[in-house]
């Protein structure tokens, strides 16, 4: 391809054009530096496949240092579109079988002092030579001119009020290779013998081997594909001396900036989100951010994502129950319904493009979302039956009558899923409870307070279930879930019982054998059972006492004697034994408690009953005591005497009366 002089040729590698900026434009050998386009007029050849969002060639605007507030236009909006960088990209697919007749007119406005510069573009199709209407000298690669000096001239008046415009070379670039980029050259070497050099990281330093320059001739060189992601720009410098090796022009800095191409697909941080969002949540609830990341360039579409949702299951309930920030890749829902009884868990399929979404030209890749629809208590529990039954016997307690079962749509084991049981009506008296089986959920109606047969025969009672935590908000309910249970008591055969018991009779001791002293009954509890009592004796030490086992009536068979060692203070203890004719027979057991009232019946008794007394020089006596097994007033005061026969006793014996008072059984 040839162009004229004032008309750089951009060639195009891997879709994407080299951009080379000629210094001719500068002003070679001035140090004015003016702003605008590097080239009144550009020459690129289109790729054979122009895709929409593709770059395909750069013009270069110069600022000279300046802030700069420059736009870009192109005249041809609906097929281009110009970056702030310059970088012009295809709208739509391009035609490029034939050359574009009419240049593209591309112009930069200066949004504060308003003033413009314009540069054109001739774009050729794959291997077209210019026409020759449009016919112009052929030329080489464009030239880098160092501003030239006075040899001898101190470097400190050298002016170096320009800088060299940035090379721009496209990665992934196929070749040939070596590729010339620019030819560096001084204005020196047509009077003296000159050798050019780089350095910096890509030539002597590493990575090296990547560019070379012509010594001779200056021809700067790229030696093998670039890869933007490893290394985005190259900053080399650029020398020329004499053949003695002397420094004749101050060494100039090149930036070769390496063009993004769009190498890589997308890739999400991680394969499988997951998210979770409350059942019943409204349109609009943050459910998770998926994030993906591209190694291209952000600032061009090669690396600007956009996300969707490729697919969603189930389908059910809505096709499309969610949605996805395109730009953010922030999951919301989108439609009412969330249901975690009918749907626990949704999976999505989200993709990532690059080139801003572009489905037909941009890479792209994709992650699940596993969505788990959590529980709220939006439904409640519901006995699964109206009536439950049950029994149990009279006297019972801690036993389970009834296992009442609820259905509860919401999570298992969960407090929107725990019932508690209450009793409502029908348990006045607090006889039943209804504890809830953490594992089954179940409501176990239990007898906690015993029941009398002949009191409550039966109960009706009223059971109302409710979860552990309230109903979630704006959950209608036409009434609370309520069973009744129906408890029949069982008739069981029951002790008889004396009343009172123990039995506490007074009596003088000593009355006489088969005499009647009381009469002693049990009652039967069981009112509703054709049954009768007998009795009999279960305890009498003294074999004094005999009951009728008719009719419970006690006599005496012996004397009831207070001072027999088997009377403790006063009173004689018999236990009698009623038991009925049920079956099994169930007896009880009554105690009779006698109260032994003195008698004067016991004759006082001396003690000791037997003395010595010994001649003795002082004519001393002896102590005598008396004892009566009967209480007070029963027992003293004594009268001591001695008998009237025979004679020679008065005669020689005295006895003198102590102490008077009442003396107690036992005592002097």
């Amino acid at each position: 391809m040839h162009s004229h002089a004032s008309m750089p040729l951009i060639s195009c590698w891997d879709l994407l054009p080299l951009f080379l900026l000629s210094a001719s434009q500068m002003g070679a050998g001035s140090a004015v530096c003016r702003p605008g386009f590097s080239e009144d007029i550009y020459t690129t050849v289109m790729s054979e496949t122009v895709l929409p969002g593709q770059p395909l060639f750069i013009v270069k605007y110069v600022h000279c240092g300046r802030i700069s507030h420059v736009r870009f236009e192109c005249s041809q909006p609906e097929d281009f579109r110009i970056s702030v960088d310059g970088v012009v990209y295809a709208r739509r697919p391009l035609d490029t079988s034939h050359s574009w007749i009419t240049p593209l007119l591309i112009k930069a406005r200066d949004g504060v002092t308003g003033q413009q510069w314009q540069t054109r573009v001739w774009l050729l199709s794959p291997g077209a030579h210019l026409s020759e209407k449009h016919a112009m000298p052929r030329t080489h690669i464009p030239e880098i001119v160092i501003p030239s000096h006075p040899i001898n001239t101190s470097l400190r008046r050298i002016k170096r009020g320009w800088v060299i415009p940035p090379i721009n070379v496209a990665e992934n670039s196929r070749g040939p290779f070596p590729m010339n980029l620019v030819r560096i050259r001084s204005d020196n070497d047509e009077r003296v013998s000159l050798r050019y050099s780089v350095t910096g990281p890509g030539a002597d330093q590493p990575p090296t081997s990547v560019f070379s320059i012509d010594p001779v001739s200056g021809q700067l060189s790229v030696l093998k594909p670039l890869d933007r992601e490893h290394l985005p720009s190259f900053n080399l410098r650029a020398h020329a001396v004499d053949l003695n090796g002397n420094q004749v022009e101050n060494p100039i800095d090149i930036m070769i900036h390496v063009i993004d191409m769009n190498d890589n697909r997308p890739e999400f941080i991680q394969q499988i989100w997951n998210g979770s969002v409350p059942e019943g949540s409204k349109p609009g609830t943050s459910v998770i951010t998926v994030t993906s990341v591209d190694k291209d360039d952000p600032k061009t579409p090669n690396g600007q994502l956009r996300y969707k949702i490729v697919s969603q299951n189930p389908a059910s309930l809505s096709p499309n129950m969610f949605t996805i920030n395109n730009k953010t890749g922030s999951i919301i829902t989108v439609a009412a319904g969330l249901d975690r009884e009918k749907v626990p868990q949704y999976t999505l399929i989200i993709q990532a493009t690059d080139m801003e979404g572009n489905p037909t030209y941009g890479l792209s890749n994709t992650a699940t979302a596993v969505i788990t629809v959590t529980d709220v208590n939006d439904n409640p529990p519901e006995f699964t039956a109206n009536t439950f039954f049950g029994e149990v016997s009279e006297n019972q307690v801690n036993v389970i009558l009834v296992n009442m079962a609820v259905s509860d749509k919401d999570q298992p084991n969960t407090a929107a899923w725990d019932t508690v049981y209450r009793i409502t009506a029908g348990d006045p008296m607090g006889h039943f409870s209804v504890p809830t089986d953490s594992g089954s959920n179940k409501g176990l109606m239990t007898v906690i307070k015993p029941i009398d047969y002949e009191v409550n025969r039966a109960f009706v009672l009223t059971v109302v279930a409710v979860n552990e935590v309230p109903m979630q908000r704006g959950v209608h309910l036409s009434r609370q879930s309520t069973a009744t249970v129906s408890v029949r008591v069982n008739d069981v055969n029951e002790s008889p019982y004396f009343e009172p018991n123990p039995k506490l009779l007074k009596l003088q001791e000593g009355p006489q054998t088969e005499s009647v002293i009381t009469t002693f009954t049990a009652q039967d509890p069981d009112r509703f059972m054709q049954q009768s009592l007998r009795y009999s004796t279960l305890s009498d030490p003294g074999d004094w006492l005999r009951i009728d086992s008719i009719n419970g009536l006690i006599t005496t068979v012996s004397v009831l004697d207070r001072e027999s060692p088997y009377v403790e203070n006063n009173i004689y203890t018999a236990t009698f034994l009623a038991t009925d004719t049920g079956f099994p027979p169930a007896s009880g057991t009554g105690t009779l408690q006698i109260l032994l009232l003195d008698v004067n019946d016991n004759a006082p008794q001396f003690f000791p009953s037997e003395a010595k007394i010994c001649d003795k020089p002082d004519n001393s006596g002896i102590n005598i005591t008396a004892l009566d097994a009967d209480i007070p007033p029963n027992t003293g005061p004594f009268i001591f005497e001695l008998p009237s026969e025979p004679a020679e006793v008065r005669e020689n014996w005295t006895v003198t009366q102590l102490r008077v008072g009442h003396v107690p059984s036992g005592s002097d």
